[in-house]
């Protein structure tokens, strides 16, 4: 149980004002649904947190930070300029587009994130990969609800092109942060 405590508060504690807060922010206020954008984090962080703590070590061996950061940096600054074209229902977005897209969204900002990181320095320091990931994610959970409830809350008050171009202005400052940091 400490094992699930430590992972989950040091994981939450780190999530506090990252980027992905914001992301979560940006999807539910695209989307809605953040019932899907929920379901879409937990299944991103259980896979990302799982690679990570098995074998997010050899994985930094080969893949520099610097290649990891420009990565992270092209999702978000290919993300800006998607985002700014509609969707062609863009009234109407069906069940699954709003949970893959965070999935796959989610997942990639987690790559070479501090949550990320730190999952790795928590399984290997207490090599119960299980219960490290199961806090992580619930670490993840914890900081990304309000998020949630807050988007679901804003998500009304965008018009469709006002909320195409400030997620792509959000996005875009994403990119160039990382790149910078």
């Amino acid at each position: 149980m400490s094992i699930i405590l430590t992972s989950m508060s040091s994981v939450a504690l780190a999530e506090i004002g990252d980027k992905t807060q914001l992301l979560t922010l940006l999807l539910v206020a695209r989307f809605g649904k953040p019932f899907l954008i929920l379901l879409a984090i937990i299944l991103a962080t259980l896979v990302n947190h799982y690679f990570a703590a098995l074998i997010g070590e050899l994985v930094t061996q080969f893949l520099s930070p610097q290649i990891m950061r420009w990565m992270v940096a092209a999702g978000f600054l290919a993300m800006a300029v998607w985002v700014l074209f509609p969707d062609k229902d863009d009234g109407e977005i069906r069940g699954g587009h709003p949970f893959w897209t965070s999935l796959v969204v989610f997942f990639l900002a987690e790559i070479g994130d501090k949550t990320q990181i730190a999952t790795v320095l928590l399984g290997a320091h207490y090599q119960h990969i299980t219960w490290v990931v199961l806090g992580s994610t619930l670490g993840m959970v914890l900081a990304n609800a309000p998020m949630l409830w807050f988007g679901a809350r804003l998500q009304p008050y965008l018009k469709s092109g006002w909320g195409r171009r400030l997620s792509s202005l959000l996005f875009a400052i994403l990119g160039v942060v990382t790149l910078i940091l």
